[in-house]
């Protein structure tokens, strides 16, 4: 099998979450322990972080790998799902997976694949810990998927464990409450390894201090840390930090989403963390690997300018808490009029984040191509009830051409609602 012939065998061959649903989970960890026997459990072959959270743990990554790259380290990063390349997902110092690699590797376990009929997400953890093991890296950051505790990625034992926060997403499979999600989240918490939690919220605080006791983990609250003062400016964000010890500290982040705060201090604290494992971690390389997180890594999609005259953004968030701050953020710009283009998955509840948005927009509702996406039409005329204006689309390419059309050159254009819809954007834009 060529390249593209191993692509299409993974994903229509294999249950995909991101593109199934609920149909592609599988709740436990039988298939993901055959496949490491198989491979002689390569994920001992390197030191890890593993970071899993509601919003944020895919940023979080990102910088953590940024900063340890700036440190002179080989670094894998393991992140899902992709925008637009399947090899996103699988990366040493920014670069991707080679395709020779994604081929031989899928050839080399074809029959266990066919024995074993493993998740995609399944599969794809145990290629990315394949690649890093012959790789030879120094440390891998390794983000979950849906929740933690039965996550395919949950068989490693790393450096620390770090949750960004807790938010109801995922339900189905997580909880219904935030205590519930919690717990599940807890479950990367393993006995003697610290954990970061980047927000403390009284609904999940006594979850994961009762889980850390439970298995004599240290715990380290990161907002409980860190306060954070911030001054944006033209292509780089500043935050000021001020420590417990009243401290002051300076980074610039090449992220420019008001969001990134609480990210930025959870990434601080598990660097301060294991910072004394890697000597070549210091100021200098916290403050360059920061600096270029989006450059170094290839991280894309995080209130991410697309153009200027009219002005694009795109962001991947795709819950409440995902989208409360986006929305905020958006309605501190200045422009003549707002476009929005959504869309979103049909596994989630439209209502309560389309009540979120703003009245005075014009919209373009869309869908991703994937069998997940909410039709548009059913998703317009669900936005319609509630007050909000405009018309339906069936690609998001479509929809992102008439906004372009409509808005003039002091607008604002938005992009969000889904993962898959800012992938299917910038798959258009090319």
């Amino acid at each position: 099998m060529n390249y593209q012939d191993t692509i299409d065998f993974l994903f229509h061959s294999l249950p995909v979450y991101q593109r199934q649903g609920k149909s592609a989970y599988k709740a436990n960890l039988d298939n993901t322990l055959a496949l490491d026997k198989f491979l002689q459990s390569p994920h001992t072959h390197f030191k890890s972080i593993h970071i899993a959270g509601t919003n944020g743990k895919g940023s979080v990554s990102h910088m953590l790998a940024s900063v340890f790259q700036a440190a002179g380290y080989k670094v894998g990063l393991y992140t899902s799902p992709h925008l637009v390349d399947f090899r996103e997902r699988i990366k040493v110092n920014g670069k991707k997976v080679s395709k020779d690699f994604v081929m031989g590797f899928v050839s080399r376990i074809k029959p266990q694949i066919e024995a074993l009929q493993p998740s995609f997400f399944e599969m794809t953890v145990a290629m990315a810990f394949q690649y890093f093991k012959e790789e030879k890296v120094d440390i891998a950051i390794i983000e979950t998927g849906l929740g933690g505790r039965l996550d395919s990625t949950n068989i490693i034992k790393p450096l620390v464990s770090v949750i960004t926060n807790i938010g109801l997403d995922h339900t189905q499979f997580l909880g219904n409450s935030i205590p519930e999600i919690a717990a599940e989240k807890a479950g990367i918490i393993k006995p003697g390894i610290p954990v970061v939690i980047g927000e403390t919220n009284s609904e999940s605080k006594l979850i994961f201090e009762t889980f850390a006791q439970k298995n004599s983990a240290d715990i380290y609250f990161a907002d409980q840390i860190f306060t954070v003062r911030k001054q944006e400016i033209t292509n780089n964000t500043n935050y000021i930090l001020v420590d417990k010890d009243r401290k002051s500290r300076e980074y610039s982040i090449d992220l420019l989403g008001n969001y990134q705060r609480l990210n930025l201090i959870t990434c601080l604290t598990a660097i301060n963390v294991v910072k004394d494992a890697f000597k070549g971690i210091n100021e200098l390389s916290i403050y360059k690997g920061l600096n270029n997180v989006a450059r170094s890594t290839g991280l894309r999609g995080r209130w991410e300018t697309i153009q200027e005259k009219p002005r694009v953004i795109c962001d991947t968030a795709h819950n409440k808490e995902g989208v409360k701050p986006i929305l905020e953020q958006l309605t501190s710009l200045g422009h003549s009029s707002l476009h929005i283009i959504w869309g979103m998955v049909d596994d989630k509840s439209a209502k309560d984040i389309l009540a979120l948005l703003p009245k005075n927009a014009s919209y373009y509702f869309t869908q991703a191509n994937i069998p997940r996406a909410r039709n548009a039409k059913e998703l317009a005329d669900e936005a319609k009830a509630i007050g909000l204006s405009g018309d339906s689309y069936p690609t998001v390419g479509l929809a992102y051409k008439t906004a372009l059309k409509n808005a003039l050159p002091d607008d604002l254009i938005f992009v969000g609602g889904s993962t898959f819809v800012v992938g299917d954007l910038l798959l258009h834009i090319g």
